[in-house]
């Protein structure tokens, strides 16, 4: 019998009522932000009255490792977007597609999925969006299939690193993953999951991307700052080095991300960072921050425990199906919901238990390809699928052409059998390669 104590009923039902709130943003307006603030606060207050949680342990919780990586990165991309080379880099693909919608698909989805390796999965499919609107026009076809596959694949791409997507970095700063382990481990399912994606959009979309005679993409680009886009890239390079080297350094992954972006701007003088912090999305930070605070208190009165010996026999007993139990509810919940909240209240969980001695080596990788493939299930799985959907109703809306918006129902026929098909494929890979997966000493270093 669960003997649950007041305060696990308070912070539980204020975790509840926070979560609702955010996970129904779409139908109350209200950004999720607000609600994470508010349920923080509650939270801190409860505790304050029964005794759990007090401001100072609030402040502990959060995991500024986490947020000023966010943050750390936010600048670094405004300062890349500035330059005009992504829009060079993806004209230049174009180009080379030769005039095949096929060949283009394969070189804009290799391109977006390289890219959301280091960039989030939003900050991908903001630059490349509106360019594939403009290429796709010039070569009178339809963007339905390149808007899509870069949604599914920014969200693909990003499980494969620890900073291409942020449950990645809540899950590696919790669990002890450092840069090499988790490219080591997620790179494998994530490379399937994009040979996958790709092989099967030629099929969802036979008429849209078969090869007939399209007009060739001529235009011209032109760089806003070619040597400052240079630079990056350099700076971007040395970055990948020191995250493949943090851990024999010492750093944290946002300490490397600081020593770049300080690299950066000290290679750039003209850049005003004004300017360049302006683009920061505070909203998302405060989000990650409230939300780490919520999380706290409702560990601290110990109902996390609670339900981590709940799940303690099935992992220990039967660990392969309780890690294949998890990656289809992480992927089913993040299909329907914003995976971050559900990330967040499942890795105190997971962390209780590692530090009882239970080794959950392979939850942890299941739980970061459920919550990153399972965004793909739907038109409201991950912020960057609402953008993408957003525009292409703003472009049909502009031309006067329904069908160049991409509608729920659409989503289901063309992006929920693509999330389903690699979703198999993450199974077959933990069924097959659970001790590749499984790690003797991760998180007890």
């Amino acid at each position: 019998m669960i003997e649950l104590t007041t305060p696990m009923i308070v912070s539980g039902a204020i975790l509840i009522l926070t979560f609702l709130g955010i996970f129904t943003e779409h139908l109350h307006g209200y950004n999720r932000a607000k609600f994470a603030m508010a349920g923080a606060g509650a939270v801190i207050i409860a505790g304050q009255i029964y005794g759990f949680y007090s401001p100072e342990q609030a402040l502990q919780a959060i995991d500024w490792n986490v947020v000023f990586l966010l943050a750390i990165m936010m600048i670094v991309v405004s300062i890349m977007i500035s330059t005009g080379g992504f829009e060079h880099m993806a004209e230049y693909l174009a180009k080379k597609s030769g005039g095949s919608p096929t060949r283009l698909l394969v070189f804009m989805g290799t391109a977006v999925t390289v890219i959301s390796l280091l960039l989030d999965n939003v900050t991908t499919v903001i630059i490349f969006g509106p360019l594939i609107i403009l290429i796709c026009q010039a070569m009178k076809i339809s963007p339905i299939p390149y808007l899509l596959a870069a949604a599914l694949l920014s969200d693909t791409g990003g499980v494969a690193t620890l900073v291409g997507d942020p449950p990645n970095l809540m899950i590696g700063s919790a669990a002890g993953i450092d840069f090499n382990t988790f490219f080591i481990h997620m790179g494998p399912p994530v490379f399937l999951a994009w040979l996958a994606i790709l092989f099967v959009m030629k099929y969802l979309f036979p008429k849209e991307l078969s090869n007939h005679h399209t007009l060739k993409f001529e235009s011209v680009a032109r760089y806003k700052n070619k040597r400052l886009w240079q630079k990056s890239l350099v700076v971007m390079g040395l970055m990948v080095v020191l995250f493949v080297f943090h851990q024999k350094l010492g750093w944290e992954p946002w300490m490397v991300a600081a020593t770049a972006l300080t690299i950066l701007v000290f290679l750039s003088r003209k850049v005003d960072l004004d300017s360049v912090t302006s683009h920061l999305e505070t909203p998302l930070l405060m989000f990650f921050i409230s939300l780490f605070i919520l999380i706290g208190g409702v560990e601290q009165s110990g109902l996390l425990e609670i339900i981590g010996e709940q799940f303690k026999p099935l992992i220990i007993e039967h660990p392969l199906g309780a890690a294949l139990l998890l990656l289809w509810v992480a992927a089913i919940l993040s299909a329907l919901i914003d995976n971050i909240p559900f990330t967040a209240a499942m890795i105190p969980v997971l962390a209780g238990l590692q530090l009882q001695g239970v080794n959950v080596s392979v939850m942890w990788w299941a739980l970061a390809m459920g919550v990153g493939m399972g965004g793909n299930g739907s038109h409201i799985g991950s912020t960057a699928n609402v953008y993408i959907v957003t525009i292409s109703e703003r472009l049909a809306k502009q031309t006067g052409n329904p069908e160049l918006a991409i509608t729920p129902a659409l989503w289901f026929r063309k992006g929920t059998p693509a999330m389903l098909i690699t979703l198999f494929l993450c199974s077959i890979f933990i069924w097959l390669g659970y001790d590749y997966l499984y790690i003797e000493n991760l998180g007890q270093g």
